[in-house]
């Protein structure tokens, strides 16, 4: 059976430390991943030739992280069918929320999911419960996750 895999970029260096528990819990939950820093802004040509790649390579889903004007997962997700995953990342004198907005407000035809700022670790849940519909090991994982949730361990 061949392992999922999931993308996981973000628009700067600095965005690693708050997204580390991404591809930790995507390794937990038995997920390939790999992180990527492209910037929409800074770097758009690199942020095209990710996804290409990544849709290249069997990535299912894609996990996009940025804050501020937060414009990353948007791209992203005009560029692909993939599913993508936003996760709007505290920054600036807001505190994440603009961010949050950036991403939750999407053209018709563009849609993101989102999870709370900071949620990295939600959004690689969320991914592995799209996975789970294709690959019986990470539903079995998430079986597993979900009880230690309900048994506080």
């Amino acid at each position: 059976m061949d392992q999922p895999k999931v993308l996981v970029i973000t628009g700067s260096k600095s965005d690693l430390p708050k997204i580390e528990s991404c591809p930790k819990t995507l390794e937990e939950m038995g997920i390939a991943s790999e992180v990527i820093v492209a910037s929409a802004h800074r770097s758009p040509k690199k942020v095209a030739e990710t996804i290409q790649k990544a849709e290249e390579e069997g990535v299912e889903v894609i996990i996009a992280a940025a804050g501020m004007s937060a414009h990353l997962p948007g791209v992203v997700a005009s560029r692909t069918n993939l599913p993508v995953i936003g996760v709007p990342l505290d920054g600036g004198i807001l505190g994440g929320i603009d961010a949050l907005f950036s991403i939750v407000q999407m053209p018709s035809g563009i849609p993101v999911a989102t999870v709370a700022v900071n949620g990295a670790r939600n959004a690689a849940i969320l991914a592995a419960r799209i996975l789970a519909l294709k690959y019986p090991e990470v539903a079995r994982r998430l079986g597993e996750y979900r009880q230690s949730l309900e048994s506080g361990t």
